[in-house]
């Protein structure tokens, strides 16, 4: 395997990793976001009203995306043991 080959791999291991991470992230992030907005509307500053829900959004959304993200590395280690020698 020469240099151009690994980086080609790890470049690919990188991407799958953005891809994969993106989808509860970008969750956890919009409901933040509404969190937010709510206490300052309403003026509750609550710690736990900030936490709890972004756990649970951040959970159900693994779970709906869970067997995506499952089948995407079992795709990938297939095709990295592949291009072993």
């Amino acid at each position: 395997m020469n240099t151009s080959e690994i980086l080609d791999c790890l470049r690919h291991a990188m991407t799958l990793t953005l891809l994969l991470g993106a989808p509860v992230l970008l969750a956890g992030l919009v409901i933040a976001l509404a969190v937010s907005v709510f206490q300052a509307a309403t003026q509750v500053q609550e710690q736990m009203l900030s936490f709890v829900p972004r756990i649970l959004v951040m959970l159900l959304t693994l779970l709906l995306t869970g067997p995506w993200m499952l089948a995407r590395l079992v795709e990938f280690s297939r095709e990295m043991f592949g291009q072993l020698p």
